[in-house]
């Protein structure tokens, strides 16, 4: 082969390993490890992923930093974590796989709880600031970054003041866990359209719904 050959098929390798690396996703869901916290509200996240993997049939399996799953649709993968640092200490799990994974920060969703939108209400942001929320603080203090996309879903307010701490780290109430089973397959279909159908279509498609 002649170089003129070889660097032509070097840089056509290179571009296939670019487009498939763009078509990458990491969506990570934040919630704390431990039977104990497996049905709190804080816990939404890895419910969410939980939900995904079940509909696309991927099976998680534990490795540094957390349990991760993917799978394959409309020609893009999927890497689901679920990070085993604990809520606090989540930006450690999350830049790790974004870096072995070697996915940029525009493909990257992070799955939260929140206390500010009403219970079962999605809103989906391309960046934005913690919020109060200690996971989403670690996350943007270890990626020295705000611009990342995030998808909250509401859990509501419903606590006395002081109270929010218990609150996220208590039960879902009898309600609350009836009306998960309407509200979870609406928040897991938001993970694959914002791979194949893009940020801003999703943001137009489930938020406030």
């Amino acid at each position: 082969m002649n170089l003129k050959k070889f660097f032509a098929k070097l840089f056509l390798a290179k571009v296939a390993y670019k487009e498939e690396v763009m078509k990458k996703y990491l969506i990570v869901g934040l919630g704390n490890v431990g039977e104990t916290y497996t049905n709190t509200r804080h816990n939404i996240g890895f419910k969410i992923l939980d939900e995904v993997a079940q509909e696309h049939k991927a099976i998680f399996e534990t490795l540094k930093l957390g349990d991760v799953a993917n799978f394959r649709w409309k020609g893009r993968t999927f890497i689901l974590l679920k990070p085993s640092t604990f809520m606090n200490l989540s930006g450690k799990a999350v830049k790790y796989w974004l870096q072995q994974e070697n996915i940029g920060l525009e493909n990257l969703l992070v799955v939260t709880d929140d206390v500010h939108i009403d219970f079962g209400s999605i809103r989906v942001k391309a960046k934005g600031s913690a919020g109060g929320h200690n996971g989403l603080k670690d996350i943007q203090e270890k990626l020295n970054t705000q611009e990342y996309a995030r998808f909250r879903f509401g859990v509501g307010g419903n606590y006395s003041k002081g109270r929010q701490a218990d609150f996220v780290l208590g039960q879902w109430n009898k309600e609350e866990t009836s009306l998960l089973i309407e509200r979870l397959p609406v928040a897991a279909k938001v993970i694959p359209s914002f791979g194949t159908a893009g940020l801003n279509n999703t943001m137009n498609t489930f938020n406030g719904k």
